[in-house]
């Protein structure tokens, strides 16, 4: 089914932000885990999992319209050094992609793909709800202070008897 080239791009770059978010929430997860904030990390890693499957339904949509998905460009990956920057970058990929979703949405409907954009309200209602969650967690870290707050994301666990990197 031969797509709208406008409405492919679009799904495009939404592609390449999400590619760009699941590198960006793997490496927080995995620098959270080496931090020791082990909750926060599998929240972190489980976002970047989330990205994954909007990535394969956007995929499958521009292949869907006969387009091909640019699996090789990436927006930069924003990286935090603290949990506070950590949060920040990744809200700003939210708040860029939300962006970008809404005025996609516009276009889609414009140009009658109605099921493309019904692609795009899905994601976007799930990136809203993460920003939610990343807002939340700002807010906390600005009234509890940053290592208070990270007293609450650490687990402690026991160590794995197969060691370090075993599969």
């Amino acid at each position: 089914m031969q797509g709208d080239p406008e409405v492919i791009e679009f799904l495009n770059e939404q592609l390449t932000a999400e590619l760009t978010a699941i590198n960006q929430y793997f490496l927080h997860a995995k620098l959270q885990d080496h931090k020791g904030w082990t909750k926060l990390a599998k929240y972190t890693r489980a976002e970047s999992f989330d990205e994954m499957r909007h990535a394969e339904v956007l995929t499958d949509r521009i292949l869907l319209l006969d387009g091909l998905p640019n699996y090789q460009r990436l927006f930069h990956v924003r990286v935090g050094q603290s949990v506070t920057e950590m949060f920040q970058a990744d809200r700003e990929i939210e708040l860029e992609a939300i962006d970008r979703l809404r005025r996609g949405i516009e276009v889609m409907r414009a140009k009658h793909d109605i099921t493309s954009a019904n692609v795009f309200e899905a994601i976007l209602a799930d990136e809203e709800h993460h920003i939610d969650y990343l807002e939340t967690q700002l807010d906390l870290i600005e009234k509890l202070g940053e290592s208070l707050y990270l007293s609450t994301v650490i687990e402690q666990t026991q160590p794995d008897p197969s060691g370090p990197g075993s599969l």
